[in-house]
């Protein structure tokens, strides 16, 4: 039991379709998750092992990793990354393989870092969810001049398409940062126009990446404590509860 349950601050249950929150594992250690599922299970959906570190972590420690993770309700998956290197070099298949055996039960699609064809993501997307993966597909470049490139029209595009294909959340890219990227400028602030035009497909299948507490605020504000958010930081996950239930200065409002 939770304290102040009085307050009726209306926590919802896992599993969940909205108020969805991914954290970025950044390579945490046994103790590390011990401390984090002890202290925020309950508010974490995805766990994804950011960028390539599940290629460079001890595999007996990710697939204790990932059973953890399953058994608290969350859901494991490796960053796009090592699936962008895997089409690459032609083995997809494999890394789907060797996912599987790691315990890995969602798989993110992306051509942040590389350049994949529409036909070549659909395929994958179609293959990975063949395969028993939830798919969760990434729109947006990594190098801030590549993003910069990408209209809102192609953004628009690619979620519909990924959709269609299979995909059961769209991510907006963002990165680790948080700035100059996606929806964000060069000091992390909501483009509110690109924001507007890419959230007229509705919001319910994207998940915001929203590294920094002032975008998951405000699109919290904007959207109400149901918007999915991704990039969590494993130390702020709790606190970005507390924005959800509108316990922080910048959410209080939520409560009238």
């Amino acid at each position: 039991m939770n304290a102040y349950e009085f307050l009726n601050l209306g926590q919802s249950k896992k599993p969940r379709r909205s108020g969805l929150t991914m954290m970025l594992d950044k390579g945490l250690g046994s103790r590390s998750l011990d401390d984090l599922l002890n202290t925020s299970a309950d508010y974490i959906d995805f766990a994804k092992f950011g960028w390539g570190t599940s290629a460079v972590i001890n595999r007996d420690l990710i697939i204790n990793k990932t059973s953890r993770y399953q058994a608290a309700g969350i859901m494991p998956y490796p960053g796009g990354t090592l699936l962008e290197v895997s089409a690459l070099k032609g083995k997809v298949d494999r890394f789907l393989k060797e996912s599987r055996e790691l315990g890995f039960t969602a798989i993110e699609v992306s051509d942040g870092s590389t350049e994949i064809t529409k036909e070549e993501r659909a395929k994958i997307i179609k293959k990975s969810r063949e395969a028993g993966f939830y798919v969760i597909s990434e729109v947006g470049k990594k190098n801030p001049i590549l993003d910069h490139d990408l209209s809102i029209s192609e953004r628009l595009e690619l979620i519909k398409s990924d959709l269609a294909y299979g995909s059961n959340y769209v991510l907006i890219e963002a990165r680790e940062a948080g700035k100059d990227i996606g929806i964000y400028d060069a000091d992390g602030n909501i483009i509110e126009d690109e924001l507007e035009q890419l959230s007229s497909l509705g919001i319910s299948k994207l998940i915001f990446e929203a590294p920094l507490k002032k975008q998951q605020a405000e699109l919290i504000l904007k959207f109400g404590s149901q918007i999915n958010l991704g990039n969590i930081a494993s130390d702020e996950v709790v606190s970005l509860e507390t924005l959800r239930q509108g316990l922080r200065g910048d959410t209080i409002i939520l409560l009238h």
